[in-house]
């Protein structure tokens, strides 16, 4: 996760808007295809109309290709984030690509999309639902195909997942397919919950060694996941943190990670847990006494799903964090789960 934040700091740090002299033309207006009813998203910057299936999409968003995969609609152009899977794609979506000519790998190194290579694919939709996306940028990509941004109501990469799944669903003509996809998920995390009674009302978060501490707040992805295992949320961290999706704490608030479980992410195991054992303050509180930690090491495949949180990367991360958290949950330093590799 130290280096999503990283990329994400990246992503957030420079506001850019792409050349006024593009070449390729605003996508013209198609009549409804059978079966399929015209959509409108409401977003950050306006509503979007989509009036015909997306036949070429380029995701600008960091996520969104696992929810088109998924639906069996293959992006012609995905934006990397993190990983370098081939076109974007993780491991647990990789069977949903299947003989489809893999994406183009679209870069944002913080100057905003790549709006030249974004119209030499020829889109007719553009997606940014889990995005940054500033006014220019999307101006500017709405002059080349119909653009959908973040969402107004949540924070910039702040949108749940379910809710990125159904909008893609709706925007794909497959509203019902997408339903479908979310509630078989919701039904894992609620036969989770059953099975692991403690996870429920237990405080937890999730936290990076990122230029110190590091914590995610209650709008990111990662702590929507704690919550729906049935895990809370310190009360007072969003008023800690701000309206951001996550942000370093000071010393003084180290308190806030005296949780019943931590989820750290770590970029060397040896070293990072090294460091925080000789903290301190941090070797002091319970959770580092009864060894309530979940070490995710950056790099990994486990880690990365970790951090994409979509109808896809979810079951697969599931499998593997489960039985970590449950180790840890209990208190005992003895059953204290491995770093993950």
């Amino acid at each position: 996760m130290k280096r999503i934040i990283l990329a994400l700091a990246v992503l957030l740090s420079t506001v850019a808007c792409a050349p006024d002299n593009l070449t390729a033309a605003p996508a013209t207006s198609a009549p409804a295809a059978k079966g399929f009813t015209p959509v409108t998203i409401e977003h950050k910057f306006g509503s979007t109309t989509v009036k015909a299936p997306p036949q070429r999409v380029v995701t600008v968003g960091l996520v969104e290709q696992d929810a088109l995969l998924a639906l069996g609609v293959v992006p012609v152009g995905t934006t990397e984030w993190f990983g370098e899977h081939p076109g974007a794609v993780g491991p647990w979506a990789k069977d949903e690509l299947g003989g489809a000519a893999v994406p183009q790998v679209l870069k944002d190194t913080g100057t905003g999309p790549q709006a030249e290579k974004i119209a030499a694919l020829r889109p007719d939709l553009i997606i940014g639902l889990y995005s940054g996306l500033t006014k220019e940028q999307y101006a500017t990509l709405s002059q080349i195909a119909p653009t959908v941004a973040q969402p107004k109501q949540y924070i910039d990469f702040g949108i749940p997942w379910q809710e990125l799944t159904r909008t893609i669903g709706s925007i794909v003509g497959k509203p019902a397919e997408a339903d479908t996809m979310v509630k078989g998920v919701e039904a894992r995390f609620e036969q989770v919950k059953k099975d692991n009674p403690a996870f429920v009302g237990a405080g937890a978060l999730m936290v990076s060694m990122y230029e110190g501490y590091f914590v995610f707040g209650s709008q990111d992805p990662r702590s929507r996941l704690l919550a729906s295992l049935g895990f809370t949320l310190p009360p007072d961290l969003d008023k800690v943190i701000g309206d951001k999706f996550g942000a370093n704490i000071s010393r003084e608030r180290l308190d806030l990670l005296d949780r019943d479980v931590l989820i750290w992410s770590v970029t060397n195991a040896d070293k990072d847990v090294a460091a925080l054992r000789g903290d301190g303050v941090y070797k002091n509180l319970k959770v580092a006494k009864q060894a309530r930690e979940v070490f995710v090491v950056d790099g990994t495949d486990f880690a990365d799903s970790a951090s994409f949180i979509t109808v896809l990367s979810l079951p697969y991360l599931l499998d593997r964090l489960v039985p970590m958290l449950s180790a840890a949950v209990d208190g005992k330093p003895e059953t204290k789960p491995e770093p993950s590799s």
